[in-house]
């Protein structure tokens, strides 16, 4: 491991997707004829970290991930699959008491998607995992965390980064269904919510830059140092305590919204690591998030270094 390099470190799920398209998602009690399936890589701390991967040799950064598969196909799968993005996986423990996460993905031909995800070995990822990976954790200049693993990890996570002058990014997804603990407002230095998220974090529907300003203030009082709210196509609202901003979505050509959170934070998180300013790196994120809407899956949708460039370039 090179020790010059600064590290973009993923703490969180690792699940194999099974995604079928179809023209419209399913109604409730109702059976949706699909066009076909696909089985790759997916949770948001595999994806982030694959994401995060694929950008970091063009940028002189290292990727790594901390986290738990299960003892059978799919986690050898998913091993294979990180391996190929070029992400350390010294600290992606196999679990002898529980499956790999699965997640069954239905995405229809606007590039929605409804996902129901079964955590597995996810779900018993605790402070033992934070302690075997210390030297990973010490070590991160950015920590990407999500809401897919227990809250007591997360906190014990962010917490020990910060301890060591680390960056922790947290993405609120999928939206919690109670409050955050205040503990962890305290820790966060960028929370990056989408719509939904959004909603239930703040009580305020982000479907303006001016309704996102007030969401990422409220954001901002809860404790978090900076907050950016995604609004998908209509852009990405950001707020610090000095300043905001609004950016425009970049046009694209959107078949598949699964992989777009998890790219924009790993372009975030790169970004950031490379000590870019923050209204610098949001823009590098959003065409990160907008590239890979162009593309079906999750993990495989990340874009690389090239292509964010020109995308920035022409828009």
């Amino acid at each position: 491991m090179t020790a010059t390099k600064p590290l973009v470190l993923s703490f969180g799920s690792v699940n194999i997707d099974v995604t079928a398209k179809m023209a419209r998602l399913p109604r409730p009690g109702e059976t949706v004829l699909a066009d076909g399936y696909a089985i790759g890589l997916g949770g948001k701390g595999g994806n982030q970290a694959a994401a995060a991967g694929r950008l970091a040799g063009a940028l002189g950064l290292r990727a790594a991930l901390a986290g738990r598969i299960g003892n059978d196909a799919f986690g050898q799968q998913a091993r294979r699959e990180l391996e190929r993005f070029g992400v350390d996986l010294s600290a992606l423990r196999e679990d002898e008491g529980a499956p790999t996460g699965v997640a069954l993905i239905g995405v229809d031909h606007n590039g929605e998607n409804a996902i129901s995800v079964a955590g597995g070995a996810n779900m018993r990822i605790d402070a033992s995992d934070i302690d075997l990976a210390a030297a990973l954790f010490d070590a991160a200049a950015v920590l990407l965390l999500q809401l897919e693993i227990p809250m007591d990890a997360v906190v014990a996570a962010a917490e020990r980064v910060r301890r060591t002058g680390g960056l922790v990014v947290l993405d609120p997804a999928p939206a919690p269904a109670h409050e955050l603990p205040e503990r962890l407002w305290t820790l966060i230095d960028v929370v990056t919510p989408n719509e939904t998220e959004t909603q239930v974090l703040t009580g305020v529907t982000p479907d303006s830059p001016e309704s996102a300003q007030q969401a990422a203030r409220t954001l901002l009082e809860r404790g978090a140092r900076a907050a950016i709210v995604k609004m998908g196509a209509r852009g990405v609202w950001w707020q610090d305590g000095n300043a905001g901003g609004f950016i425009p979505a970049f046009p694209v050509v959107a078949i598949d919204s699964v992989a777009a959170g998890d790219c924009f934070n790993a372009g975030l998180a790169v970004s950031l690591a490379q000590g870019r300013a923050l209204a610098d790196a949001v823009r590098v994120a959003a065409a990160c998030g907008a590239l890979a809407t162009t593309r079906s899956g999750a993990a495989d949708a990340a874009p690389t270094w090239g292509e964010v460039e020109d995308l920035m370039s022409r828009s």
